[in-house]
């Protein structure tokens, strides 16, 4: 009884645990049915989840900011980057550093934008990034018009696709993002003020933080990855088209929530990221193997979206009511004095 009641504490610490179990479980189940789904095949599902995993990582740091806070233009995002990397790069090495220069600047650009909507004009972030994807379609549909042709860079080309040891290169990337995004939110200034800001802005605030900075860091950085992810997804593909990013709007949300961030801000993890984009993906894997129409793969992926964002906002809100009694309606006095939160410098 003790060694249950010891891990259940240390998986409410480490809420990533429950994203690996799950890959770990399906792995074996469809290693059962079809009889050969092996390392080899898993090495597959990892390359498709790093894509996830390096948008999941910038919606993670815009999550954790609280209040509900998702970027709603990722999709968007990744989508133009892939379109302006096409025109920059135009298939060729030389111009490599332009078209990652040029998919940084768009995604700082986007970022700083939502800023100003969000910090700025106080508009929701549901509406104001959801705003700006449209902004971002009608410079999409006017970037398809001006492709010349859809030559990806051989170099470019090698780090979205190739092999290092029979490892992708892109997971490769992935877990080093996961790692550096880690270290991040554990030991540097920044994630003790993203997570203060997280758990209660006013009492951050007068703890002296600066609240807008921090929440615009977060848009930034979410923005920015979006746009790197869409430069390498094109150079996977090979090309780009309209609406490419489109899958990656709702499974990069379910991705950070199923993999222990709380939909209510204040405590993030890179690694169950990592592990719920690989869920996710075995999940489609498994409907295609079923054979699954894909009308009806978009519906299950829905249900299991809206099954993960409800038991994390139920979970949530229990903790913060068990946590914060000023939250609650049984002590109303207790809002006017919010206990500041702990903030290290190291």
């Amino acid at each position: 009884m003790n060694a249950f009641a010891g891990f259940g504490i240390w998986a409410q610490r480490n809420r990533w645990i429950w994203a690996a179990i799950g890959v770990l479980i399906l792995w074996l189940v469809l290693s059962i049915v079809t009889n050969r789904f092996s390392l080899s095949s898993l090495s597959g599902v990892i390359l498709s989840a790093s894509f996830l995993t390096v948008v999941g990582i910038g919606q993670m740091f815009v999550v954790t900011t609280g209040r509900g806070n998702i970027d709603l233009s990722v999709a968007s995002v990744i989508t133009l980057s892939a379109f302006v990397a096409l025109l920059t790069v135009k298939g060729q090495d030389a111009n490599l550093a332009v078209g990652v220069v040029a998919a940084i600047v768009l995604g700082v650009a986007v970022g700083a934008f939502n800023s100003l909507l969000v910090v700025g004009l106080g508009i929701p972030a549901i509406i104001a990034t959801l705003a700006t994807g449209y902004v971002l379609a009608t410079a999409t549909l006017l970037s398809n018009k001006a492709i010349p042709g859809f030559a990806v860079s051989p170099a470019l080309k090698d780090i979205a696709t190739g092999r290092i040891g029979g490892v992708p290169i892109m997971a490769i990337v992935a877990i080093v993002g996961v790692a550096l995004t880690s270290f991040v939110l554990r030991y540097t200034v920044f994630g003790q003020l993203l997570s203060a800001v997280g758990q209660n802005r006013a009492a951050a605030r007068l703890a002296g933080i600066r609240n807008g900075r921090v929440i615009a860091s977060a848009f930034v950085i979410s923005s920015v990855l979006a746009s790197v992810d869409g430069l390498l997804l094109g150079a996977y593909i090979g090309g780009a088209f309209l609406e490419m990013g489109q899958p990656y709007l709702l499974q990069s949300i379910a991705a950070v929530v199923l993999g222990g961030t709380l939909i209510f801000g204040g405590s993030a993890t890179a690694l169950g990221t990592l592990f719920a984009s690989i869920l996710l993906i075995l999940i489609v894997t498994t409907m295609q193997i079923i054979g699954l129409p894909p009308g009806v793969q978009d519906i299950v992926q829905g249900i299991v979206v809206i099954f993960v964002l409800a038991l994390a906002g139920r979970q949530a809100l229990g903790r913060r009511a068990a946590v914060d009694p000023a939250d609650s309606e049984a002590d109303p006095a207790a809002k006017a004095e919010p206990s500041a939160p702990t903030v290290h410098s190291g």
